[in-house]
């Protein structure tokens, strides 16, 4: 007979939670904070995919978040001897996002001012994406003030960010009903 996976374990009952490498955290830990708001920028990237039918689009969000995952198990180890049976992050994967902002650049017309995040259903979903993102880059950065951090994870993550901004313009400029608001001070 087949064991059963239980969703619920107790263990986190008193607010400790376990990192991969077995250590005992406390639920509100910075390291917790930082795989967990990466967790959660990888629940709302499908958001995107599910408002644009661009199939190549879909695509590098699914590979996007793959890597999310990846580097969700790197925080979630304080211990650098398990970070090293995990499945690795490398320059590719940032060589791969920037790739994919040339790209889109490229469609685009020259970014002379700042834009008020908006347009399309799809392109709003990606700037708010980019939010997260920037908010998971901050917490991460902060944790490896303090603890070891890859110093990939954290340029994945600005990349990221960058790649998320470019796609939410050019979201909006596939967009038969979108048009990019410029900022002005007036």
């Amino acid at each position: 007979m087949e064991k059963k996976y239980k969703i619920y374990t107790k263990g986190g009952d008193k607010g400790q939670t376990s990192l991969l490498d077995g250590t005992r955290v406390p639920k509100y830990h910075i390291r917790i904070q930082a795989y967990g708001t990466a967790d959660e920028l990888k629940s709302y990237l499908p958001l995107i995919s599910c408002h644009q039918n661009d199939e190549g689009i879909k695509l590098v969000i699914e590979n996007i978040q793959e890597k999310i995952f990846r580097l969700e198990a790197l925080l979630a180890t304080a211990d650098d001897k398990s970070a090293k049976s995990l499945p690795p992050i490398s320059e590719n994967d940032i060589l791969f996002l920037e790739n994919e902002i040339d790209r889109m650049n490229e469609a685009l017309p020259e970014l002379k001012n700042f834009i008020m995040p908006g347009g399309s259903l799809a392109s709003i979903h990606a700037h708010v994406a980019r939010c997260i993102c920037r908010r998971a880059e901050r917490i991460i950065i902060e944790l490896a003030e303090s603890e070891n951090v890859n110093p990939l994870v954290i340029k994945y993550f600005n990349r990221l960010s960058d790649y998320l901004f470019v796609l939410a313009r050019f979201l909006c400029q596939k967009s038969e009903d979108c048009k990019e608001v410029i900022w002005s001070t007036k």
